[in-house]
């Protein structure tokens, strides 16, 4: 399994995250966020495709 998290975080690490965040307020898609951000939801969606989640 920690083979899993090391390459999930390399992966991450690749993400354009300046132009990701650019994209998320030009979108305004965190305007009625509580708690849960794009960005958060993004890499959550992620880590479930690296651990076969459905």
């Amino acid at each position: 399994m920690a083979a899993n998290i090391t390459l999930f975080v390399q992966a991450i690490a690749t993400l354009p995250k300046k132009i990701i965040k650019g994209i998320i307020s030009k979108c305004n898609s965190d305007k009625f966020c509580k708690g849960f951000d794009t960005w958060s939801q993004l890499v959550s969606m992620i880590f479930c495709q690296f651990a076969n989640s459905t």
